[in-house]
């Protein structure tokens, strides 16, 4: 493993190295205005919810790393505290991309990324309406992590109305993860695409409390063929299965393989254990879990 410590690596690595591993990052499409009323258009992914109780959302337009000068979002919200966080999924990425140019302050990107200004309820900057969910925001506070090119520049934002296309809305009303077609920011050029393929579900243990690794039995906590991803899922559950299901099991289940292993335990242990394997990445846990137990049955 390589090892530095950041104040000895110039700026811009170090910002490749800070984007490169933290990601994928969500993109705050901040759309502003200045005291004069001129719209900006501008997308950030250092950013994030951080609160909702009051709704809080903090994005930071950190200054440039080469010129040291301040972003014309920065500049907008300390002229006028209000922000829309426009939402993008793959539907606007190119767009959204676009619109990143260095513009100067007077051009509207709104124009020249071909996307159409909607008034909101609440605040004076316009919303994207090809985006699929709009914040408008009032800007609590702005804090200023430093006089440095790279310097962030918290801009602490509470939500004061939520708009919602139908269109990603599931049955219940929520927003189905499926069909808002996300987008993120990885480092370099790279996005990534939260589509149906690159997703997957994992249930949180809010209301169940998991064994944990420390009692899983010796010789499936220190398999070969398990790796901590797969001994998480068997450390999960609350209890681990009786003598008479795991009997049972082997007498139905397992039966074949056991009588054709029976004179060669360690064949006989890691084929339990690389079908244990299979059966947690099927997300059988309790199979998974009769299937171990029965070896040392």
């Amino acid at each position: 493993m390589v090892t530095y410590d950041p104040k000895e690596l110039p700026i811009p690595k170090l910002h490749q190295y800070l984007l490169g591993a933290i990601g994928p990052r969500p993109i705050a499409f901040a759309s502003t205005i200045d005291a004069e009323g001129n719209n900006n258009l501008s997308p950030f992914s250092f950013f994030n919810v951080f609160s909702a109780s009051p709704p809080i959302l903090i994005f930071s337009p950190a200054r440039n790393g080469r010129t040291n000068t301040t972003k014309d979002t920065y500049n907008n919200v300390k002229q006028v505290a209000e922000v829309v966080i426009n939402i993008v999924n793959y539907d606007i990425l190119h767009q959204m991309s676009l619109s990143s140019s260095p513009y100067p302050p007077e051009v509207d990107e709104f124009v020249k990324a071909g996307f159409t200004p909607i008034p909101s309820e609440t605040i004076r900057p316009m919303r994207v309406k090809e985006s699929p969910v709009q914040f408008e925001c009032k800007v609590n506070q702005v804090i200023e992590l430093g006089d440095q090119g790279g310097a962030g520049n918290l801009v602490i934002c509470e939500v004061t109305k939520i708009h919602i296309s139908e269109d990603v809305l599931d049955e219940n009303g929520m927003i189905d993860q499926k069909k808002i077609n996300l987008v993120a920011r990885m480092g370099g050029n790279w996005y990534c695409h939260a589509n149906e393929a690159s997703m997957f579900e994992i249930t949180k243990p809010i209301t169940t409390i998991g064994i944990g690794f420390d009692q899983l039995p010796a010789d499936v906590r220190t398999s070969k063929f398990l790796n901590g991803n797969d001994l998480a899922q068997l450390a999960g559950v609350t209890e681990l299965p009786n003598e008479t299901d795991v009997n049972e099991y082997k007498l139905l289940e397992l039966s074949e393989i056991f009588l054709t292993l029976e004179d060669e335990p360690a064949k006989l242990e890691a084929t339990l254990h690389e079908l244990a394997k299979q059966l947690i990445a099927e997300n059988d846990i309790t199979a998974a879990w009769l299937t171990l137990l029965a070896f040392n049955d």
